[in-house]
């Protein structure tokens, strides 16, 4: 995460937030949870629908076994209480996206209850995000809405979730989005979603209550629905919790309600008051099985968990010596976490390896607006370059431009070396002979410099450089200069 921190309780230090988040995981299976029709994203409306799925009355579902298992992947990797036998309920409601009428989901008897998130605090503590539940269910399908007519695309009816809800354990929207980006890094390396929340993959409800800080008791807990980044999310927690104190400091009653997020007018408002369980009427669902998981259930998905994210960070400050910042950005992207080892172990300078694509290699992809597998950047390539400059074959300044060749071209660095001859000068004498020069030329600049005018030594060090087109070894320069500036 980066280092830009903001808290609108420090406005309040009188009161106290508590944040809690719902959210929502698509599941990339091949096929939707109780029906065989493809689970694909971006197709023409309506075209991967069948019965079952559009509700037609008398269709019977069948569980897609791969959602328990990837159920089964994100509750083990959130240290979760796994419900041997759970079951499926039915959700009533009544909206035009669910043609039967209620939603397929877990009530009363979840796969995964009391697990947690962690996350790392500003101060460099990790803190633990307790969750209250993990269950399976179906989406619905997909409202479309122009100014004379609404349309109703079902291709996402059936698309397997992965509810995630989580104790009200945030205290600001910092936590909140270190939870956020947390989670949807952990489902990413399990590959278990794409976790894209633009294509909607990954949807997160706030639920938001304030509090005197020496209330006993939480807060009206409100809802915030429907927000689709991290930056907006964040935007919308500061904005609803001053709301919230502002209404409690003039005495305005809190109602339990659901209100959306406006990001053009940084503002939310009122969607509906919030249901309860009973608005709902749950009722077991008569058509599916009891799910009962087995030891050797467990045991299968165990050995496919990878390295999760927490666990690479810790590793990457330890074995790496990376600050809880550089690990952050590292393993926030499993490609690149995976292009920093592989480079790594090929050039073994890590914090120069970190330093480079956190500046230079992050840098070019954000302007070029292209992702790491789009790049010509090779993890081989880029340890050339770490050891060309570790080696002293080029400077710094000059691997600037060498990197940027490299990325352009996918040229080796030491083809671009050798083809722009931009080796560094590393020699005493060549570089005394050029030196001594600049200092016969320059008697004024050196009389002054002799006088106390220090900062003239950078007017040297720069004039050596560029009568060595760049390619001069700056520290022998500086050593040199300091030796003949007398």
């Amino acid at each position: 995460m980066a280092e830009d921190i903001k808290n609108i309780l420090d406005k309040y230090p009188e009161y106290a937030a508590n944040i809690g988040m719902e959210v929502h995981v698509q599941l990339k299976t091949n096929s939707k949870i109780f029906c065989s029709c493809p689970n694909k994203f971006g197709d023409e409306p309506n075209k991967n629908i069948c019965p079952i799925c559009s509700g037609h009355p008398g269709v019977l579902p069948v569980l897609n076994k791969k959602v328990v298992d990837f159920a089964l992947m994100i509750g083990l990797a959130t240290n979760s209480k796994l419900i041997r036998i759970s079951k499926f309920a039915r959700k009533h409601y009544m909206y035009p996206d669910l043609p039967k009428n209620f939603q397929i989901t877990q009530d009363d008897s979840p796969i995964f209850t009391q697990g947690y998130v962690p996350i790392e605090l500003p101060d460099g503590n990790e803190k633990k995000i307790n969750l209250t539940r993990i269950h399976m269910e179906e989406d619905a399908g997909k409202n479309i809405h122009s100014s004379d007519e609404s349309l109703v695309d079902l291709n996402r009816a059936g698309t397997p979730l992965l509810e995630i809800v989580s104790e009200p354990d945030m205290a600001n929207s910092y936590e909140t989005k270190a939870y956020l980006m947390r989670l949807k890094n952990i489902v990413q390396y399990l590959g278990i979603s794409d976790a894209d929340m633009e294509k909607g993959s990954f949807r997160g409800d706030v639920n938001i209550s304030v509090r005197k800080k020496d209330a006993k008791e939480l807060g009206t807990k409100i809802e915030l629905k429907n927000i689709n980044s991290f930056k907006f999310i964040s935007q919308a927690i500061e904005y609803e919790i001053e709301r919230q104190i502002n209404a409690l400091k003039t005495g305005e009653k809190l109602f339990q309600e659901t209100r959306l997020w406006n990001t053009k007018k940084q503002q939310s408002f009122v969607m509906r008051t919030k249901e309860t369980a009973q608005d709902y009427r749950f009722l077991n669902e008569p058509d599916l099985p009891l799910i009962e998981i087995s030891d050797e259930w467990v045991e299968k998905i165990k050995k496919q968990i990878p390295e999760l994210p927490h666990e690479k960070l810790n590793r990457f400050k330890k074995n790496h010596g990376l600050s809880t910042y550089e690990a952050g950005i590292l393993i926030d992207n499993l490609a690149l976490a995976n292009f920093f080892e592989t480079t790594t172990k090929i050039c073994n300078k890590p914090k120069q390896v970190s330093n480079w694509m956190l500046r230079n290699l992050l840098g070019f992809l954000k302007e070029n607006k292209i992702s790491l597998d789009q790049s010509k950047v090779t993890s081989e390539n880029f340890a050339q370059l770490i050891i060309e400059l570790d080696n002293g074959t080029i400077n710094t300044s000059v691997a600037q431009d060498v990197f940027l060749d490299m990325a352009t071209t996918g040229k080796s660095p030491s083809i671009i070396i050798d083809e722009k001859d931009l080796k560094q000068i590393g020699s005493q004498e060549e570089l005394k002979e050029i030196i001594l020069e600049i200092i016969k030329n320059n008697p004024n600049e050196v009389k002054k410099y002799l006088a106390g005018n220090e900062r003239l030594f950078k007017f040297f060090v720069g004039q050596s450089m560029k009568a060595t087109k760049g390619k001069g070894n700056p520290k022998v320069i500086q050593e040199l200069l300091k030796k003949h500036l007398v």
